[in-house]
């Protein structure tokens, strides 16, 4: 009888404790799949229990003349709401570009695999008057009638440039901005950047021609700083395309879903401290640049044939320039005078200038038609930054020489915006993305724990 007592007991401990096990699994699957799936949701087991220390990113950005705090804060508060009003302007939200050009390397494949990497052509009327002969700028509505809105480019010819604006190539980048023949207006706010399905070997072999032949090793040693500026600002504008891919991405196409991907934000930069700090310093050059050529921008004409937008784009970019607040907390974001000293200066200079055209030119040889459209124009940002820092009249004589045209305005500006809101991004969602992608071996850690004792019980 006491046997049959004890056996009867044995068993229902053993299924007490199956039932435990089975109850520990379903918890910790749960557990997983919401630190997995909920990009704005905190695992339920944190990585570390105790109060949050020091930020991450703290100090000076490495090569800048502001440190990090100052500059989300500034970011935060000043430049990234000017900045998105500012480019939403009818002057600013118009790019020129040749879309389609042969690819000086290798023949293009066009790997893109989603209808948002391509383009639709918009009717005429959705553009700007100013852009083609003097007159008023349309109010009408800018909807794309064909296809989808966010896929949508206008491709009316460029026949006239805006008054007040020379027409001169860049000596740091690759395009004939002088050429309009081939030259394309496209909406760039019916275009955003985000993920296009651009992936595979494709788009790989692109930043491997970047970094591999046009782009000097980093780091090591034998670099001089001229040579590791031009690294860390291809890796920050790399970052920054990452970031903007993760922020809005496709989660389910079937549903046509578009979200945070923030395993995709972790895998790609907040893994790799370096990326991120190269953003910070990417967006801290093209923001002196800015700084640099205010009494130009200023006196610039913003005229597009629509009074009222033109006065109100004219004082964003006024507000912008001579903010109180970014003069006293970051007047100098760069110190681009202590580069090309020496004797090997000039020569310096060439090379790099030489090595970023050829970057440009690979902007021919992206498969995917908005991820082109993006690339040639962050590119053509990056590099009139570069010719307004490094000029060689100095500060002084800058407002006198340096001559800009509308497309390098143009794209400087919505750079600065990419950079501002690709700074923004990586501040508010990268420490949610670290804490559940490294969270994710502490829940397969407490997993094997819970079994192990279990099955020793």
């Amino acid at each position: 009888m006491v046997k049959k007592e004890i056996e009867k007991k044995k068993k229902k401990d053993s299924g007490l404790r199956w039932v435990c096990v089975a109850v520990a699994l379903v918890g910790v699957f749960v557990a997983v799949t919401m630190s997995s799936k909920t990009s704005s949701r905190i695992p339920l087991f944190s990585a570390c229990p105790c109060s949050p220390g020091e930020p991450k990113y703290s100090g000076m950005v490495e090569d800048c003349c502001c440190d990090y705090e100052t500059v989300n804060r500034l970011n935060e508060g000043v430049l990234h709401p000017s900045l998105q009003e500012l480019v939403k302007t009818p002057f600013f939200r118009y790019f020129k570009v040749k879309l389609w050009c042969d690819c000086p390397f290798w023949p293009d494949d066009g790997m893109c695999r989603l209808r948002d990497c391509s383009v639709c052509e918009c009717p005429e009327n959705e553009f700007p008057e100013s852009f083609k002969k003097p007159g008023r700028l349309s109010l009408n509505d800018l909807v794309c009638q064909e296809g989808k809105p966010e896929a949508a480019v206008d491709r009316t010819l460029d026949s006239k440039a805006f008054r007040g604006w020379t027409e001169i190539d860049n000596p740091w980048t690759n395009d004939d901005e002088t050429d309009n023949d081939e030259m394309t207006y496209v909406n760039l706010q019916l275009n955003p950047e985000r993920y296009t399905g651009y992936t595979g070997p494709s788009a790989r072999r692109i930043w491997d021609a970047v970094y591999s032949e046009n782009c000097p090793k980093y780091p090591s040693e034998e670099l001089c700083q001229e040579e590791k500026i031009l690294y860390k600002l291809i890796s920050g504008l790399h970052s920054s395309i990452s970031v903007h891919i993760a922020a809005d991405y496709l989660l389910d196409e079937a549903m046509n879903l578009w979200g945070q991907n923030l395993s995709l934000l972790y895998d790609r930069v907040h893994k790799y401290p370096d990326r991120v700090r190269n953003l910070y310093f990417t967006f801290l050059f093209v923001l002196r640049a800015v700084t640099k050529a205010a009494d130009y921008l200023e006196q610039a004409e913003y005229d597009t044939g629509n009074p009222i937008e033109d006065l109100k784009t004219q004082s964003l970019i006024k507000q912008l320039l001579y903010n109180p607040e970014l003069q006293a907390a970051c007047p100098v974001p760069f110190d681009e005078a202590k580069l090309w000293k020496g004797q090997r200066g000039p020569e310096l200079k060439q090379k790099i200038q030489h090595q970023f055209r050829n970057i440009s030119a690979l902007m021919d040889c992206v498969g995917c038609e908005k991820c082109r459209l993006w690339g040639k124009l962050q590119v053509l940002g990056l590099g009139t930054a570069l010719k307004i820092l490094f000029s060689d009249d100095g500060q002084e004589n800058l407002g006198r020489t340096l001559q800009l045209q509308r497309n390098e305005v143009i794209a400087l500006m919505n750079l600065l915006n990419r950079l501002s809101e690709s700074v923004k991004i990586a501040n508010e969602m990268g420490p949610a993305a670290e804490r559940i992608v490294e969270g994710s071996p502490t829940l397969i850690s407490s997993l094997k724990k819970v079994w192990s004792q279990l099955l020793k019980s």
